[in-house]
C-alpha cells in the first residue's frame, strides 16, 4: 500500500488503527503486558492510536483505563511502543481529560467532576463497580483550574516522549472535556472560553500549543467528531464551529487532524476542516475497504482509520489489499476481562496461497453507520 507522511511520520500504508477504549488497564491504570501484545500484533496499521489515555487521576472517565501521569504508567506504556517498533510500527498516545463524562466514584476523593459549565450530560456511566450510576452535576472551572488542566496535558505529553511514542492525539471529540468547550450544549460561559466559536476553541488551541511545545507539532495529531452526539452533545452549527477550530490551530503545522465523519455524511466537513488547519486528513467511522479506497483516491482523505475491524483482525492492511474476509468480532468482549477477545484473534491462515484481487470500482458509500468506537 502506499505510504503517506504525516508530519514527522512516515506511515508505510494508510490504514489507521483507531482509538478504542478496550478497559484492560492494570492496577494504578498502568497498561500491561497484554496491552503491549495486543498493540503489536497490529503494527502492520501504518499508525496505531492508543485508546484514550487520561492524563490525570481527574481526568479519567471509566474504570481500567489507562494514564499517562505515573512513573509506573509511564513504564507500562515503554513496554508497549517498544513492542510495537519490534514489530516494525508506529504508534502515537492520545491524551485525555474526560471533563463532566466521569463520576465521585471515579475521581480522586470523591470529588465532583470538572467542566466548562455546570451542565449534567443526559444519562449514566459505569462506576469502578461495573455497575450504572447517574451522571452528576459537574463543577465548572475557574481560569486557574483551565490552566492546570493545560499544564497536565503538557506533562502527559511529556511522559509519553519519555515512553517512547512517535507522537501524541489530542482528544479533542466524542463529548470528553475539550469537545465539551467547543459545543454549545456543554459550554455557557460568558468570559474568553464561551460565547462566540473563537472564544469556545480557545482551550483546545491553548491545549495544542502546550503539548505541541513539548512533543513537537509535527508529532501532534488532533481528533474532532463534528457531527458526533455520543456523551449527550450538540451544538447548533458545528459548520461553522470546526472551520474556526481548524483556523485556530493552523498556526501551529500539526501533524494531523483526525476526524469522525460517518461515510455518506450529506454535507462533509473534515476536508474542509483540515484545509483551514493547514494539515493532513485522516478520516474515520462506517469504513470499509472499497469505501476507504475511494475517500483516498478521490483525495477525500489522506488516511482512513479503522476501530472495530482491528478489533478481530489484527492484520487488517493485508486483509484489505487482498480483499480477504474480514473476522467479526465478539461484542461481549469489548471492554474489560483478560486475552479472550483481545490478544486472541489470529492472522488470516488461508488453506492454500491466495491470488491478488482484480481491481474493482469503488462501490457507492453506504449509509452511515457508526464505527462501533466509544472513543
Amino acid at each position: 500500500m502506499e505510504s503517506v507522511k504525516l508530519g514527522a511520520m512516515t506511515l508505510l500504508n494508510r490504514i489507521v488503527m483507531a482509538p478504542m477504549t478496550r478497559n484492560r488497564a492494570q492496577p494504578g491504570n498502568v497498561a500491561g503486558i497484554n496491552a503491549a501484545t495486543y498493540y503489536a500484533q497490529r503494527a502492520s496499521a501504518g499508525l496505531i492510536v492508543t485508546e484514550s489515555i487520561q492524563v490525570s487521576p481527574a481526568g479519567q472517565s471509566y474504570p481500567a483505563t489507562p494514564g499517562l501521569h505515573s512513573e509506573a504508567q509511564v513504564k507500562g506504556w515503554r513496554t508497549v511502543a517498544r513492542s510495537v517498533h519490534a514489530a516494525g510500527g508506529l504508534i502515537v498516545a492520545q491524551l485525555c481529560h474526560g471533563g463532566r463524562i466521569s463520576h465521585p466514584l471515579i475521581q480522586p476523593g470523591g470529588a465532583t467532576p470538572l467542566a466548562p459549565s455546570a451542565i449534567k450530560p443526559d444519562g449514566q456511566i459505569f462506576g469502578p463497580d461495573w455497575k450504572k450510576h447517574d451522571y452528576v452535576k459537574p463543577e465548572a472551572l475557574d481560569e486557574a483550574g483551565i490552566a492546570a488542566i493545560i499544564a497536565e496535558f503538557a506533562a502527559a505529553a511529556e511522559n509519553a516522549r519519555a515512553a517512547g511514542f512517535d507522537g501524541v492525539e489530542i482528544h479533542a471529540g466524542n463529548g470528553y472535556l475539550i469537545d465539551q468547550f467547543l459545543c454549545e450544549g456543554s459550554n455557557r460561559r460568558d468570559d474568553a472560553y464561551g460565547g462566540a466559536p473563537e472564544n469556545r476553541v480557545r482551550f483546545l488551541a491553548e491545549v495544542a500549543e502546550a503539548v505541541s511545545n513539548v512533543m513537537g507539532a509535527d508529532r501532534t495529531g488532533v481528533r474532532v467528531s463534528p457531527w458526533n452526539a455520543f456523551n449527550d452533545m450538540s451544538d447548533s452549527a458545528p459548520e461553522k464551529l470546526f472551520p474556526v477550530a481548524g483556523k485556530a490551530l493552523a498556526r501551529f503545522g500539526l501533524a494531523y487532524l483526525h476526524v469522525i465523519e460517518p461515510v455518506g455524511t450529506k454535507k462533509p466537513l473534515a476536508r474542509k476542516i483540515a484545509d483551514t488547519a493547514q494539515t493532513k486528513l485522516i478520516v474515520n467511522s462506517g469504513y470499509d475497504g472499497k469505501t476507504a479506497i475511494k475517500a483516498l483516491e478521490s483525495g477525500g482523505a489522506d488516511a482512513v482509520s479503522f476501530a472495530k475491524h482491528f478489533i478481530a483482525n489484527p492484520d487488517l492492511p493485508s486483509r484489505l489489499a487482498w480483499d480477504l474476509p474480514l473476522a467479526e468480532a465478539d461484542r461481549a468482549t469489548y471492554y474489560g476481562g483478560g486475552g479472550k477477545g483481545y490478544t486472541d484473534y489470529p492472522a488470516y491462515q488461508p488453506d492454500e496461497p491466495i491470488e491478488p484481487a482484480e481491481p474493482v470500482e469503488p462501490a457507492e458509500p453506504p449509509e452511515p453507520v457508526e464505527s462501533g468506537s466509544p472513543e
